[in-house]
């Protein structure tokens, strides 16, 4: 009995022990996030204004805004999903539904697990060489879109591959068997109960979009003008084909030229982003997931 009683305050003290570590691991990741986000809501806060939201960077009128770094960030956000979404949810689809296991489909895995890891300074000089250069889109928001839109691939792709194995077996089985075809089954069941799950993986793709800089600092350029909407509203095509600087673009132009409130400013408008993308990916996922139950 007492080899027993001391074997189990050891067994006591090794879990305490553990658990002091586990929750000073965790306590420690939300101090440094309270940090950096105090500091920088600290230094920027004052500086951010609805001048500031609302105007551009002029020397005539001295003025100092981030409207059409915000515009072009919308533009960035809005082009690269319309394009890798497709592309993406299509190839998980693939792969989950149509492909046979075997070399192909592991190759493929592979290349996107890769794609994923690789970074994406490099991925912005590929995008300077083969959109800007070999296909002369130049400086602009498309290739800078074309670009991110192979940066996000990987994470959509395996968002909505995950998300359709959690998909029950029966499901399939029930479709196919009262006559409903493979497509159908897909378009009317499959995508509808993976749909919490892709639309993480989106929302999160949005907030990578956000954050990158170097990408875009060889492919999109670093415009800061607002479009001109012209009579028809051209303009705001042709913008697509025009250089377009992003928030993160826009910070890291402002530290260079030692203009700290400014890139502060930014950076602070910018965590208030992230941090709201965070909280629609957490409120879209809870909702869904009651919405699958009831029906």
């Amino acid at each position: 009995m007492a080899d027993n009683s001391l074997f189990r305050i050891k067994i006591r003290l090794s879990e305490m022990l553990v658990h002091g570590i586990i929750y000073f691991c965790a306590s420690l990741s939300i101090i440094l996030l309270a940090g950096i986000m105090g500091y920088v809501g600290y230094r920027g806060i004052s500086s951010v204004n609805f001048k500031f939201l609302v105007e551009v960077p002029s020397t005539i009128k001295g003025t100092t805004g981030i409207a059409g770094n915000i515009v072009n960030t919308l533009y960035i956000i809005i082009l690269t999903l319309l394009i890798a979404i497709p592309l993406g949810v299509g190839a998980a689809i693939y792969l989950n539904e149509y492909a046979r296991p075997g070399r192909l489909v592991r190759l493929i895995e592979f290349t996107t697990e890769t794609l994923s890891g690789i970074p994406s300074v490099v991925f912005g000089l590929f995008g300077y060489v083969f959109f800007g250069t070999t296909l002369k889109l130049g400086y602009s928001i498309l290739a800078g879109a074309l670009t991110l839109s192979l940066i996000i691939l990987p994470l959509i792709t395996r968002n909505t591959q995950e998300a359709l194995k959690t998909v029950p077996e029966s499901y399939r089985t029930g479709a196919l068997g009262i006559g409903a075809t493979k497509w159908h089954m897909i378009r009317t069941i499959l995508l509808p109960s993976a749909m919490p799950g892709i639309i993480t993986g989106i929302i999160l793709s949005v907030g990578r979009i956000v954050g990158e800089s170097a990408a875009l600092l060889f492919t999109a350029g670093s415009g800061y003008l607002l479009p001109k909407f012209g009579r028809y509203g051209e303009g705001l095509l042709k913008k697509i084909l025009q250089p377009g600087g992003t928030l993160t673009i826009e910070l890291f132009l402002s530290m260079e030229k030692a203009k700290y409130d400014t890139a502060f400013a930014i950076a602070f408008v910018l965590l208030v982003i992230v941090l709201g993308i965070n909280l629609l990916t957490k409120y879209l996922s809870v909702r869904l997931n009651v919405d699958k139950k009831d029906t």
